[in-house]
């Protein structure tokens, strides 16, 4: 399996520790759901720092890129619950990239997660699409690691959102994204060591600067999976 569709939209942010059990009661019960019951919306996975630290990583996986535009998300963004508008401040140091999937491979769903944000030095986009692409088709087939997906941002053209304005500030985006799944955590930091250390990444074209997080899943949802049965 891949990822479910040709889009994604994948966020990082901290949350302070007295909020974290409100934030993650509401995400669980209500934000996931709202945001499952959208037109392409088909799972939605929350991450939290391998290290127990504040970092959330959450991927939105999506049918295609017009889900980021359609009227009924924008309805939610623009008018977001009064629970939402109380967590939402809440949300701090925030990247939010709105993407296209250019390769996946395996489970998108695991474990473990590292992410990379990264960018691509002046003229060697295609050539570090070329070595990334080979990595997700070669890493889910190492012990220990089950899934990996390139993503690139493509950012559509609308206007500020409610809740961007209710979190005080533009959120950040990465150019490109790459999301590794694992079974164990050491075949993930192993990684970090090798294909994907930094001095790899540079090798192969990327722009120094790229940045690694390490999550474990806290939870996940298919759409359909998190409602009642009829």
């Amino acid at each position: 399996m891949a990822l479910l569709g040709e889009s994604a939209l994948a966020m990082w942010w901290d949350m302070a520790p007295s909020m974290r059990a409100e934030f993650e009661h509401w995400h669980s019960h209500e934000h996931f759901p709202e945001r499952l019951a959208l037109p392409g919306f088909l799972r939605a996975s929350r991450w939290a720092a391998a290290d127990g630290g504040e970092g959330f990583f959450i991927l939105y996986e999506l049918q295609d890129h017009a889900a980021l535009s359609s009227p009924e998300y924008l309805a939610r963004l623009n008018a977001p619950t009064p629970w939402s508008t109380r967590l939402m401040p809440h949300h701090r140091n925030m990247v939010r990239s709105q993407t296209r999937v250019l390769h996946s491979h395996g489970a998108g769903v695991a474990r473990h997660a590292m992410t990379l944000r990264l960018s691509p030095r002046e003229g060697e986009a295609q050539r570090l699409q070329g070595a990334l692409g080979s990595l997700v088709e070669a890493l889910p087939l190492r012990e220990g690691l089950g899934g990996a997906h390139l993503l690139r941002t493509d950012t559509p053209a609308i206007a500020p959102t409610t809740e961007q304005k209710i979190r005080g500030n533009a959120d950040r985006s990465a150019d490109w994204v790459f999301v590794a799944c694992a079974y164990e955590l050491e075949a993930l930091q192993a990684q970090a060591r090798d294909a994907l250390a930094p001095a790899a990444l540079e090798a192969a074209g990327a722009a120094p600067g790229s940045v690694a997080g390490w999550y474990g899943l806290s939870l996940s949802f298919a759409r359909g999976e998190n409602g009642p049965r009829r």
